[in-house]
């Protein structure tokens, strides 16, 4: 039976969000450089968030991140927001566009790969198997049709390297999914928005109307900025492997939605993606991962209610019938049950 869990939805619908900007920014940019459609669709994504932010908030409230966490957090934008967009760029400019499409598959292996064995993370061979056919459905989708003997290789390399760069970036986001995905997204996005505009000024690409640029910064809110906040949230819930494998499903959804909205044609690639995509999917959300394992005592911040894992006393008033977020400790814990490795669950294994 399949295990319903919240934060598999998160992560397919980052999949889907992200999947779908790809045919309606082509609708809306039409030849619009890459880096300044780049630049806009992340500046679209960090300013939007931060005023749905503002307004959540009703004002400006401090980050409250843990001042441990800060490291994780530049490091992500860093990787995510400077180093990879700026290595993809560069790495377009030599590399065909249907051979970079298929070397992007390659951030789901690096980032399951840096999951297991950097930050130990659970894997079995359900789960491998499930990374092998989701990842074999994007390289059958986006299998160059020709190749030309014509390209160097510094394009491919950088198209890997930006690869590395958004695998250490989901990993290292991993690492502060327990606080606010809207101020993570947020951040990420308006960094990734500066630089890829930055880069494009000092190339004096052409500017669109402000139409186009309202058109593009609002696919970027939803494709970028929802699809990165879901992201932070799987994360939060499934660990960066798993939510990895489940995002990599962008592609056929982008594919999906052209079909649809475009009218492209669909072929046998088409159709074997997507059987081996549903069926990696349906590994990933039977899987049961079910032990005796030790919670280690922990102190962080996040969303909770008290079940299990969360059995502490306040030193506020609270109805205990209500979600609610603050500082909180966690003892030393010894049970076992169906569980990811999620935010309290990254224990290593035997």
């Amino acid at each position: 039976m399949i295990f319903s869990n919240r934060a598999a939805l998160f992560a397919l619908g980052a999949a889907i969000l992200f999947g779908a900007s790809t045919p309606f920014a082509k609708l809306l940019v039409g030849d619009m450089s890459p880096i300044l459609l780049a630049g806009l669709l992340y500046l679209g994504s960090g300013i939007g968030l931060g005023l749905i932010r503002l307004i959540r908030d009703r004002g400006w409230r401090a980050s409250e991140l843990p001042p441990g966490e800060w490291p994780w957090l530049l490091g992500a934008i860093l990787f995510g927001g400077v180093f990879g967009p700026l290595a993809l760029m560069f790495g377009l400019t030599s590399t065909s566009g249907s051979s970079a499409s298929l070397l992007l598959n390659l951030e789901a292996v690096l980032t399951a790969t840096i999951a297991w064995l950097v930050f130990k993370e659970s894997a079995d061979k359900r789960l491998v198997w499930g990374m092998v056919a989701i990842v074999a459905g994007g390289v059958v989708l986006s299998w160059p049709g020709q190749t030309s003997n014509s390209l160097d290789w510094a394009g491919p390399v950088l198209v890997g390297v930006a690869c590395l760069c958004w695998a250490i970036d989901n990993n290292l986001t991993r690492k502060v999914s327990a606080s606010d995905a809207l101020f993570i997204a947020s951040s990420k996005g308006v960094v990734a928005g500066l630089v890829n505009t930055a880069m494009a000024a000092m190339l004096d690409v052409p500017m669109p109307g402000f139409a186009t640029i309202g058109g593009t910064m609002t696919v970027g809110l939803l494709g970028y900025g929802f699809s990165l906040a879901m992201f932070v949230l799987a994360l939060r819930g499934l660990g960066t492997a798993r939510t990895g494998a489940y995002f990599s499903t962008a592609p056929f959804i982008g594919a999906a939605v052209a079909l649809l909205m475009l009218g492209e044609p669909t072929g046998l690639a088409f159709w074997a993606a997507a059987a081996l995509m549903g069926i990696g999917v349906w590994l990933h959300l039977t899987e049961i991962h079910d032990h005796m394992h030790a919670h280690e005592p922990m102190q962080h911040t996040h969303s909770h209610s008290h079940d299990a894992h969360h059995q502490h006393t306040h030193d506020f008033e609270w109805s205990g019938d209500k979600a609610h977020v603050h500082p909180h400790t966690h003892d030393i814990l010894h049970h076992h049950h169906r569980h990811f490795p999620d935010i309290h669950h990254r224990h290593g294994h035997s």
